[in-house]
C-alpha cells in the first residue's frame, strides 16, 4: 500500500509553496519525522518532515517547481510494515533481494517483527528490553532537535511518537503550523476591484513574475483596507530624553556585547502602553472580541522583495536588553530565510519603523487579524517647548493605525497619550 506525502501548510497566509529541493531520492528508506525536502513559503525556506515511515518509490513533484497548492500530492512511499513482510516472505523482486543488509536493518528498526505485532500481550514483557534505557541518545528528528534546542525544551520529558519512538517536531506541544486565515475573501469586494491594467505602449519596461512573498503582501493587506475600518491618530514625541538614555545603557552594556537600538526601546514602550491600556490590546473576532494579557509585539523586517513580521513574545515583561538580543536574532533569521513557524505567528500588534530611512511620518497598513499597528518616523530637531521656553528638540511623529471594529477612538487616543507619556519619560521602561 503506497502513502501520499502531501505538501504541508507551513505558515497562517501559505496557499502554495515552492518545492524547492528534495532530500531524499528515490529507493530511500525514511523514518517518521526525517527531513525529506526544504519549501519556500511566503516566509522563510523551511524543512519538511516525513509523517510516515517507509521506502520514497516515486518523487511527484520535481524539484523547483514553483506554485504547488498545499495538499497536494508531493510524493509516495511504500508502508513500511508491508515493505519488511515482503522482504520476510521471500516475494521481493531480484533487486528489493539485493539490498544491503543495512537498509533491511533500517526497516526492521522503523517496524517491529509480524510476531510483535499479532501477539502483542506476549511481548508485553519483553518490550522493555528492545527499549533504549535512559542513558542512551535520545531519538529525536532533526528538525524537533534544532526547535528543542533553541527554546530549551527538555526532550527527556517528552514520549515520541514517530517511528520506534522517535520525536519529531508534533510531539514538542507547540502551537500548529498553520490557522486560517482569519480574514475571508468577500466577494462582494473582489467583484469590486479595478481590473489590472497593462504598463503604457511604447513605454520601455522589464516584466517579472510576483514572489510567492509579493503576492502574499498584496492580497493580505488589500484585505485589510478593503475589510478592516482603519483609523489613524499621531502624537509628537520628546525623543531627547530617551536618546540620551541609550546613549547610557549602551556604555554599561557594552561589556555585555549589548547595544539597545531606538526600536528596541520603541517596542518596550509599545508593550507597556498595551498593558497599561488593554482595551487597546484587542483582536476582533466577528461575533466577539479577543483581549489579550501580554503584548507580543509584531516587529517589520524588510528583505529583498517584502518582508516578515517576526513576533517578540511578551515584550512587556523583558528587559531592554532581552528584547535587544531577541529583535536581532529575528532580524537575522528573517534576512536568511530560517524563521520558523513560531517565530512569526501569532502577535497582538506590530510596529513598522522607517526612521532610518528619513521618513517623517507613516500611515501603515493593519496586519491581519490585529487591531493596532504603529509606524514609527525619524526624529527631526524642530523648536518646541524645553523647561517652559522655546528651544530645539529631537521630535519623533508616531502614527498608530486603528481596527475601528474593537478600538474606539477614545481607548486609541489614551493609549497613544500612554506610549507618548512613556517615551517622554524614558526611566519607567527600566523601571
Amino acid at each position: 500500500m503506497s502513502i501520499e506525502l502531501k505538501m504541508p501548510a507551513l505558515s497562517p497566509t501559505m496557499e502554495k509553496g515552492t518545492l524547492a529541493r528534495w532530500l531524499v531520492a528515490e529507493g530511500d528508506l525514511v523514518n517518521s519525522g526525517d527531513l525529506i525536502a526544504e519549501v519556500e513559503t511566503d516566509k522563510a525556506t523551511m524543512e519538511v518532515e516525513a509523517g510516515e515511515a517507509g521506502r520514497i518509490i516515486q518523487l511527484v513533484i520535481a524539484a523547483g517547481s514553483e506554485d504547488v497548492p498545499v495538499g497536494a500530492v508531493i510524493a509516495l512511499l511504500t508502508d513500511a510494515a508491508a515493505n519488511l513482510e515482503t522482504v520476510a516472505s521471500g516475494h521481493e523482486n531480484i533487486v528489493d533481494l539485493e539490498r544491503p543488509a543495512t537498509e533491511i536493518a533500517e526497516i526492521a528498526e522503523a517496524v517491529p517483527p509480524a510476531s510483535m505485532r499479532l501477539e502483542p500481550a506476549r511481548d508485553e514483557a519483553a518490550a522493555p528490553r528492545l527499549r533504549k534505557s535512559p542513558a542512551d541518545r535520545i531519538k529525536v528528528s532533526p528538525l524537533a532537535q534544532r526547535i528543542a534546542d533553541a527554546k530549551g525544551i527538555d526532550l527527556s520529558a517528552i514520549t515520541g511518537t514517530g517511528s520506534n519512538g522517535r520525536i519529531t517536531r508534533a510531539d514538542l506541544g507547540l502551537s500548529p503550523a498553520f490557522e486560517p486565515d482569519p480574514i475571508p475573501v468577500h466577494s462582494a469586494s473582489v467583484a469590486t476591484v479595478e481590473p489590472i491594467a497593462p504598463p503604457p505602449a511604447g513605454v520601455p519596461v522589464e516584466t517579472v513574475g510576483l514572489s510567492g512573498m509579493r503576492r502574499t503582501i498584496a492580497r493580505r493587506l488589500t484585505q485589510s483596507k478593503q475589510t478592516v475600518p482603519h483609523f489613524y491618530l499621531t502624537a509628537r514625541c520628546n525623543l531627547d530624553a530617551l536618546l540620551k538614555l541609550r546613549v547610557e545603557l549602551n556604555a554599561s552594556l557594552a561589556a555585555q556585547d549589548v547595544k539597545l537600538s531606538v526600536n528596541d526601546m520603541l517596542i518596550k514602550a509599545l508593550a507597556l502602553a498595551l498593558g497599561e491600556v488593554p482595551d487597546a490590546n484587542v483582536q476582533f473576532g466577528g461575533g466577539e472580541l479577543h483581549r489579550f494579557d501580554r503584548a507580543d509585539i509584531s516587529m517589520a523586517v524588510a528583505l529583498d522583495g517584502g518582508l516578515v513580521t517576526p513576533v517578540i513574545k511578551d515584550a512587556g515583561a523583558l528587559s531592554l536588553s532581552a528584547i535587544s538580543r531577541s529583535s536581532k536574532e529575528m532580524a537575522a533569521k528573517a534576512r536568511d530565510g530560517k524563521l520558523l513557524p513560531e517565530d512569526y505567528q501569532g502577535g497582538t500588534a506590530s510596529i513598522s519603523n522607517l526612521g532610518m530611512y528619513g521618513i517623517d511620518e507613516m500611515f501603515p497598513v493593519i496586519n491581519p487579524p490585529q487591531a493596532l499597528i504603529l509606524g514609527v518616523g525619524a526624529g527631526v530637531e524642530q523648536p518646541w517647548k524645553v523647561d517652559g521656553q522655546i528651544g530645539l528638540a529631537t521630535i519623533m511623529a508616531a502614527t498608530a493605525s486603528f481596527d475601528h471594529r474593537a478600538i474606539d477612538g477614545a481607548t486609541a487616543a489614551q493609549f497613544m497619550q500612554a506610549l507618548r507619556e512613556l517615551i517622554d519619560v524614558p526611566l519607567r521602561l527600566v523601571a
